[in-house]
């Protein structure tokens, strides 16, 4: 551990290289650091780098997790479409099942993230794929 709020040192991506950072405007990650970093209390497991989109965004607050109203209290602007933003590698898995989930950039996602998603379901959906 390298004592930083408790992310492990040199977490890798879904392809195995650096794990990139997802967004610094707006700064997501489990720590708020702009990457999708994890550690033992991101029970949530928000490692999947992800481009909102309209859809995803309707999607996500109809089953109760409402990610474009600003929060202001929380410091949060909301989501809008084109944000990217580390989302829980649980509920990518459900919006892909359901129809929605959204693109993903696999240099800015997690290695954990396999243990939820397949590799083939996120290269499906990615905008970064050579």
């Amino acid at each position: 551990m390298d004592g930083s709020q408790g992310r492990p040192d040199g977490q890798k991506n879904v392809l195995g290289g650096k794990l990139e950072a997802c967004s610094h405007d707006p700064v997501t990650g489990f720590f708020r650091d702009g990457c999708c970093n994890t550690g033992p209390q991101d029970r949530g497991l928000h490692t999947v780098c992800a481009v909102m989109t309209d859809s995803f965004l309707s999607y996500s607050k109809s089953v109760g997790n409402d990610l474009s109203t600003p929060m202001p209290d929380f410091g949060f602007a909301g989501l809008k479409d084109g944000d990217q933003w580390c989302l829980c590698a649980g509920r990518w898995e459900q919006a892909r099942q359901a129809g929605h989930a959204p693109k993903v950039r696999l240099q800015a996602t997690n290695m954990v993230t396999l243990a939820v998603c397949s590799l083939d379901d996120l290269k499906a959906h990615a905008i970064d794929l050579m």
